[in-house]
């Protein structure tokens, strides 16, 4: 049976909802208002492009008192708009504004619900190094679950995999996703090792959070200063 991929074309047609998609894309639950700034546009216009975008499939929306909040539909769209971002160019940055949170999504960020960016990339190859994870499918080895336990991470039974790879668009190699590269970005945001970014979709190394990547055996080179 073939796909019908012009439906799904059609709702990523505009740039403004290719905006809304990229700050929905760490998993976060944004409103209307905030996704219709972060696009440049108005609220009936992002209202528009909302309703496409929930027609689609490509997000779900849910009252919270006066506002109607949004958020990607699940992890499988994430997965499918981070694969195809490698298909795609990069938007030029049009301002100072613009430039600074391409360099924080490509410094770390969340796709969906895992670490990405070079930050996660870097967690992940560490991860490898150490025999916690095999190549190239990432699997949780023995050593790697006791690892991972004494650094506060302990993994449910679950329908989900439990860990696999997921290609970072901007490093071009693979980053952990699954329910353990779930587990682990829980872990870092809970702990303070990183922070979101107001308003963006970036992410933060804390001081606490460099030295906790140094026992995972992160090379402090690997991220920005």
């Amino acid at each position: 049976m073939t796909k019908d991929f012009t439906a799904i074309g059609r709702a990523l047609a505009a740039p403004a909802r290719s905006d809304i998609l990229n700050l929905l894309m760490d998993g976060s639950t944004r409103p209307a208002s905030e996704l219709a700034d972060a696009a440049g546009i108005s609220a009936s216009t992002a209202s528009e492009h909302l309703a496409a975008l929930l027609d689609a499939g490509l997000v779900d929306c849910s009252p919270a008192g006066r506002h109607r909040m949004y958020r990607l539909a699940d992890g499988g769209v994430a997965a499918a708009l981070e694969q195809l971002g490698h298909l795609c160019p990069d938007s030029p940055p049009l301002s100072f504004r613009r430039t600074r949170e391409a360099e924080s999504l490509a410094e770390a960020r969340f796709c969906y619900d895992h670490l990405a960016g070079r930050l996660g990339v870097a967690l992940t190859a560490a991860m490898v190094e150490r025999g916690w994870l095999t190549e190239p499918d990432l699997d949780l080895t023995d050593a790697g679950r006791v690892g991972v336990a004494a650094r506060g991470i302990l993994l449910v039974p679950s329908k989900r995999r439990t860990a696999r790879p997921c290609v970072d668009w901007t490093e071009r190699r693979p980053h952990l996703a699954g329910a353990l590269g779930s587990a682990i970005g829980t872990r870092f945001l809970d702990a303070g090792w990183v922070r979101r970014i107001p308003g963006g979709r970036g992410l933060v190394v804390t001081p606490d959070g460099r030295r906790a990547l140094a026992e995972w055996g992160v090379p402090a080179a690997s991220l920005a200063a």
